[in-house]
């Protein structure tokens, strides 16, 4: 189910998006495949913080964060946020499904450029059993104040 923040800020944006589902996955590697769908088009995110806060990480699901990369494009040092802060911020979704719209959480965002290549992207809905699948200009309309860069290299 579609976290209500989520869906709140979806809608108030007027962001057209459908909703698929899938057997539930633990991880976004496991949920593109159980949902058919290429890693390289599911947007998965990583919380990080610094003594200036957090920012909200998107990366593709076939990539990991490359940490240093991050920090020297965003002049900081920062390290994973806490599991209690995730959920604490992420209020309404299941535990590590984190939907990557940072600014419905009022979180900063930083986005590695390959997906703004795609045409379409599928991301985590707030539970472990679906997926928002929004097309190219939706998902800029939403990501609007991300700082672009290439954060991230496949696993």
């Amino acid at each position: 189910m579609i976290a209500r923040r989520l869906k709140w800020y979806l809608d108030s944006h007027g962001v057209d998006y459908d909703l698929v589902h899938h057997t539930y996955t633990p991880t976004m590697a496991e949920t593109a495949e159980a949902a058919h769908i290429p890693a390289g088009r599911v947007a998965k995110c990583v919380l990080f913080e610094d003594e200036r806060g957090y920012v909200l990480v998107v990366v593709p699901a076939s990539c990991r964060v490359e940490l240093e990369a991050l920090d020297q494009a965003l002049g900081r040092h920062l390290e994973l946020a806490t599991e209690d802060e995730l959920d604490q911020i992420f209020e309404g979704c299941g535990h590590g499904a984190l939907p990557p719209i940072g600014a419905a959480y009022n979180i900063p965002m930083a986005i590695d450029q390959s997906l703004l290549r795609l045409a379409d992207v599928y991301f985590e809905a707030g539970d472990h059993e679906e997926l928002v699948h929004v097309n190219a200009a939706g998902f800029r309309e939403l990501l609007l104040g991300a700082r672009p860069g290439k954060f991230s290299r496949p696993h």
